[in-house]
């Protein structure tokens, strides 16, 4: 008798054939300090990866950038996203929108990178697109019969911005990203957000699914073992979760000084006008469906998981402060241990996701069980299957 040689079998062996069925997922829908966590499928299965992307990025708002990074009428980027090429720019009357980055004549990318230009020219046929998306020009078209311009601009995808956050979404149906956002809009106003301005973005490729770190991000648990040389010198305290309105969920951390710095580190004054709790901690809004922020009394950082593939992750990281800081003549020296501070830990929690989805490829890998400091982690995973799997789930 042979012992059965795992590793010459596909993994996606192992997963169920009805995968999609509610009862697969019945110890995830319990209350939360009675669920348990989801199945290693979630996390790299080609199908269940292709229903997220179906059900949840083609149907919700996606954030994309800061306005800032388009300041100037004709400023555009490109901007690649669950497959779907776009290019977003800054329209001569100081409109940002975005567009698929598709010609209208057979369907070329027209343009990649970034870059500022008075019209997106397709480098095959040069068909010319004003920043407004409108056709301008279709050399040796003149003979074709019914042939209308204004039928032929560029195709949009809706955007729309709160506090210079541009957000996109697919469906013409969806809500407005106010409707999304909820009362995230009003509990973060005292930061200003219009006022900040992005002076990094850090980007990594992690062999990850999308929902590890955003699930990392959002609980308190890993903090003390993960980062033990570094965050954990922060006093820890066990935070609740916050109540929402919103696609979104939220912890806030009461506690003195910055949470964009390591302790001991000094770095700049606190927002002006910063009211309430906010001027006496941090506020960690999780955005779905898989933006994280770290709302800091000094400024913010944010943090975009992009999905690549049920095992690859592209990692965005912005840090922000306020105008006022940002021309400060000390600021390039000062602003070099907030850098620290995350380019100590963001690699630590990098390396720890990856670890789980190497560990998720088991075959035996069986669901855990989710801990008092890791309830957001169960919100997660019920907001995930509302959408894949449906909410009688």
């Amino acid at each position: 008798m042979f012992a059965t040689d795992y590793s010459r079998q596909p993994i996606e062996s192992f997963f169920p054939e009805d995968m999609f069925n509610p009862i697969h997922y019945r110890g995830v829908r319990r209350p939360v300090m009675e669920a348990e966590t989801l199945p290693n499928w979630c996390y790299i299965s080609e199908t269940f990866y292709k229903r997220e992307v179906d059900r949840i990025f083609m149907k919700v708002w996606n954030f994309v950038d800061r306005t800032d990074r388009i300041p100037l009428p004709g400023d555009y980027f490109t901007f690649d996203y669950v497959g779907v090429p776009m290019v977003i720019i800054r329209g001569r009357d100081g409109v940002v929108r975005a567009f698929s980055n598709s010609c209208r004549h057979r369907g070329a990318r027209i343009v990649d990178g970034a870059g500022n230009c008075n019209v997106l020219r397709c480098p095959y046929h040069s068909w010319a697109y004003a920043p407004d998306g409108r056709l301008v020009a279709a050399p040796d078209m003149e003979d074709t019969l019914d042939f209308d311009r204004s039928e032929f601009g560029l195709v949009p995808i809706r955007l729309e911005v709160w506090g210079g956050f541009m957000f996109v979404n697919f469906d013409s149906d969806a809500v407005s990203l106010k409707d999304f956002l909820g009362d995230l809009i009003p509990n973060t106003v005292s930061y200003n957000f219009d006022d900040l301005v992005c002076v990094r973005r850090k980007t990594y490729e992690l062999a990850c699914n999308w929902k590890l770190f955003f699930e990392n991000f959002a609980e308190q648990y890993h903090i003390p073992y993960l980062h033990g040389g570094t965050l954990n010198r922060q006093k820890r305290k066990i935070n609740p979760p916050e109540p929402t309105r919103g696609a979104y969920e939220a912890l806030y951390v009461q506690h003195p000084g910055s949470r964009m710095l390591l302790q001991g580190d000094t770095g700049f004054p606190a927002i002006e006008g910063l009211a309430g709790r906010y001027a006496e901690g941090t506020y960690y809004p999780s955005v779905y469906p898989s933006t994280s922020m770290g709302m800091c009394i000094d400024g913010m950082w944010c943090v975009r998981t992009d999905p690549l593939g049920p095992h690859k992750t592209r990692l965005v990281v912005w840090t922000c402060f306020p105008r006022k800081t940002v021309e400060r003549p000390d600021f390039e020296q000062v602003v070099q241990s907030y850098y620290k501070r995350l380019d100590t830990t963001i690699p630590e929690d990098n390396t720890a996701c990856e670890l789980q989805q190497r560990g998720l490829m088991s075959p035996f890998n069986r669901p855990g069980r989710i801990g008092r400091l890791e309830k957001l982690v169960h919100s997660i995973n019920n907001w995930v299957l509302d959408r894949v799997i449906g909410n009688h789930a």
